[in-house]
């Protein structure tokens, strides 16, 4: 049976307030036209929902049954209706962010830690992607935002960027086992040592071997890992010299030393990327 739901939006505002008058004041349309559905909904279920008389409106005992059915369904409705309001309002829904995990412990934290004593309301999950695979779980809608080391090659198409940090990547070495504090090297000379990188599938391995290419350089890492946690503790213990992001340095660590170079490495940045959709 094919019953258009405002009839049943009507019905369920006579019912709950017994009152042609009060129903229409609460929907805003007129009198009659609360009437008029009325007698459509009962003609299409070929049922008598109401007593009228003058001095009152009762429901008929049909019209009980059907108020049963029809009153949760109205909440549910309501209650769906609310909770988009409150997702797109902050009060609550669910906020899903993806982000690397240097980018996650060394930059996100403390702003997670702002936002959800804004909005305690909003579920917040963050998934821990490479930059690159990031771009990709955005454009599959698997996350709503991500923050993303850039360049970049996997953020194509029609997205809504913002540049939230810059920063610049080093090489660091422990002085005991690499004595070259007081030297500026170049890529050439980068290449004797024992360069520790994150693999192939991140874009900071992206950004150096285009960096070593652009210099007709061949670049072959001693060493590859998946985290910049690991290669910071490996050169600390002098296995290697490690290129990471210069902001998940430690302090004052008298086992590390920044390298200078001949050549200055250009900037990179923490983009925000959303969908324009999103």
């Amino acid at each position: 049976m094919d019953i258009n739901y405002e009839l049943y939006r009507v019905f369920y505002h006579v019912a709950t307030t017994l009152s042609f008058s009060e129903a229409s004041k609460q929907l805003f349309i007129s009198q009659s036209a609360v009437s008029q559905s009325i007698k459509v909904l009962e003609k299409k279920l070929d049922q008598p929902l109401f007593i009228r008389s003058t001095k009152k409106v009762q429901l008929t005992p049909e019209g009980e049954i059907l108020l049963r059915h029809v009153e949760p369904a109205m909440n549910l409705i309501r209650k769906g209706e609310s909770q988009l309001l409150e997702a797109h309002s902050l009060g609550g829904g669910q906020l899903r962010i993806g982000a690397s995990d240097t980018i996650c412990r060394y930059y996100l934290v403390p702003y997670l830690k702002r936002f959800h004593q804004e909005f305690p309301g909003v579920h917040i999950k963050v998934t821990n992607h490479t930059s690159i695979d990031c771009a990709k779980a955005l454009e599959n809608g698997e996350v709503d935002f991500i923050v993303v080391n850039f360049p970049n090659s996997a953020l194509t198409g029609d997205l809504e960027t913002r540049t939230i940090y810059e920063f610049h990547d080093v090489f660091i070495a422990n002085p005991d086992a690499f004595p070259l504090m007081d030297q500026k090297l170049t890529f050439a000379q980068l290449l004797k040592q024992p360069i520790m990188m994150l693999d192939r599938r991140s874009t900071t391995s992206e950004f150096l071997h285009h960096i070593f290419q652009k210099n007709q350089l061949d670049l072959v890492p001693e060493i590859e890992l998946s985290s910049n946690d690991l290669l910071i503790d490996l050169a600390r213990i002098g296995l290697g010299i490690a290129f990471v992001p210069d902001y998940c340095l430690p302090k004052r660590c008298r086992d590390l030393f920044v390298l200078e170079l001949a050549q200055s490495l250009p900037a990179r940045q923490l983009m925000g990327v959303s969908s324009p959709y999103a």
